[in-house]
């Protein structure tokens, strides 16, 4: 059971990012710095593990990157030309030390700790498997289980037991990975979740998105691709493609949400695509209004491009409070049912008498969203038309992302119409999704081969998903995988 809370504010949740770095004296403190850049992507814990020639230095902590990689004696310990870094939100699993991430183990060939983004559909079975063969779990995550497999395979390189350790697993999953021959990186097939590759002098660098190169003055080289093992070493950098090729299937919750703004992914501006799924959102389905509000601050650029289609002005009608925590303790009722006002407050004097569009990106249960359109009559607004930069999340994630049971997501048990009445707006309205394919570059959704991951609005679930087929409802089990 998650116990922060992560759906009070009614969005989905981000999946942890990974980060590394080969071939640079200030390893560590780049890491950290990458990291910082990350922190919207986990928000639970933060690790680095550096490697100095010698040995290994971890430093691994609950909470924020700045709370625990800010002290100078913490980055003067990470030693090393080389490190990996992960920040961490779980969607199954404890939140506990044991299972902060990069996950570090000795082997036959030496020391490797792993970090990972994703999530392992078939990590069940295979954990029950390494279990009746003697492996021994130090943590509840799915990332372990990968751990285990390498430990258990009869190759004789990293890379290859990587490799063959892969083989074996189901899922959606971007890795890295650091041992004394220097730094890996895998994409699973499908590509679902992001990584790119860049490069700082004659340092290599992998993170879950570009916006982290920015921040330490890397340069991108490119997205690494679906399938693909980058192996980061004192002769260079090598790239293998092991795996069977299959269609990607980028997940299209990072245009959407996921991503921060700045970054890039597959040559697709973060901040422009969400513009322009506002401006399909408007040609789609706008009513006469006054102006244009986002809910903040994920629908600010789906609202600018509301905005500018609907030739309405755009305002900051809702103000956000940035220094609220995920795990603020509602003690009361009294409280509970203001907790929205800790976040957000209504500009009012932009929303009386004003006819509005309201622009989010998603409802998952529609507790927050009810609350603001409620806020925003109080506040004197004449009509709320709610309009949402994503199509109904229908079905939960499997592969990494933070999403409810299917019977708690509204969209899967009302109509657009009862989800109007629900929240008490006006009008309710989401983009369709050929709306967002467009937005993001395709002429269409192909139904048969759909370009992205679109299973939360569709249902279309291109991995397997063998835990869950088999019945394991793995929140209730007491050997329980982590979505990292």
């Amino acid at each position: 059971m998650l116990t922060t809370q992560p759906f009070d504010d009614d969005h989905p949740h981000e999946e942890c990012g990974v980060f590394g770095i080969f071939g640079h004296p200030d390893a560590g403190a780049l890491t950290a710095l990458g990291l910082h850049a990350l922190q919207h992507r986990g928000q639970e814990a933060a690790g680095i593990v550096a490697y100095d020639g010698e040995q290994f230095h971890a430093h691994r902590a609950m909470g924020h990157v700045g709370e625990n990689f800010s002290s100078k004696d913490v980055i003067e310990r990470l030693k090393g030309h080389s490190a990996i870094g992960h920040v961490r939100y779980a969607t199954t699993g404890e939140v506990a030390m044991r299972n902060v991430q990069p996950l570090f183990a000795d082997f036959e060939f030496g020391g490797l700790a792993i970090c990972h983004n994703g999530n392992l559909t078939n990590s069940y079975k295979l954990r029950q498997q390494l279990v009746r063969r003697g492996s021994l779990f130090q943590s509840t995550s799915d990332t372990e289980v990968i751990v285990h497999l390498i430990a258990t395979s009869l190759k004789l390189t990293v890379e290859d037991r990587m490799t063959d350790a892969l083989r074996q697993v189901q899922g959606a999953y971007s890795l890295a990975a650091l041992s004394q021959e220097g730094l890996v990186a895998v994409r699973d097939p499908y590509g679902v979740r992001p990584l790119v590759l860049g490069k700082l002098g004659d340092a290599w660098i992998v993170s879950s998105e570009s916006c982290a190169l920015d921040i330490i003055g890397a340069d991108f080289v490119r997205d690494v691709e679906p399938g693909e093992i980058l192996m980061a070493g004192p002769h260079g950098l090598r790239s293998s493609k092991p795996f069977d090729r299959v269609k990607k299937r980028l997940c299209i919750f990072e245009h959407i949400y996921f991503a921060r703004p700045d970054s890039v992914m597959d040559g697709i501006s973060v901040y422009d695509a969400r513009k322009r799924i506002g401006a399909e959102l408007a040609r789609e389905s706008h009513v006469p209004a006054d102006i244009v509000i986002p809910v903040p601050d994920s629908g600010v650029p789906a609202a600018l491009g509301y905005a500018v289609e609907a030739k309405l002005p755009f305002e900051l009608g809702i103000i956000r409070n940035h220094y609220v925590g995920r795990t603020f303790i509602e003690p009361t009722d009294q409280i509970r049912n203001l907790g929205v006002k800790l976040k957000h407050n209504a500009n009012r004097a932009h929303i009386q008498g004003k006819r509005i569009i309201l622009v989010d990106d998603s409802i998952v249960r529609g507790t927050t969203s009810t609350k603001i359109v409620s806020m925003l009559r109080q506040a004197g607004a004449r009509e709320v038309h709610m309009r949402i930069s994503s199509p109904p999340t229908t079905n939960s994630c499997f592969y990494g992302i933070a999403t409810p049971e299917r019977s708690k997501l509204l969209a899967s048990n009302m109509s657009i119409e009862e989800m109007g009445k629900y929240i008490g707006a006006d009008s309710l309205a989401f983009i369709t999704i050929d709306g967002l394919y467009r937005a993001v570059g395709e002429t269409k959704r192909d139904p048969k081969e759909p370009q992205f991951c679109d299973a939360c609005f569709t249902g279309d679930y291109a991995i397997p998903l063998a835990d869950h087929d088999a019945g394991k409802v793995l929140t209730q089990l007491s050997l329980l995988t982590e979505s990292a």
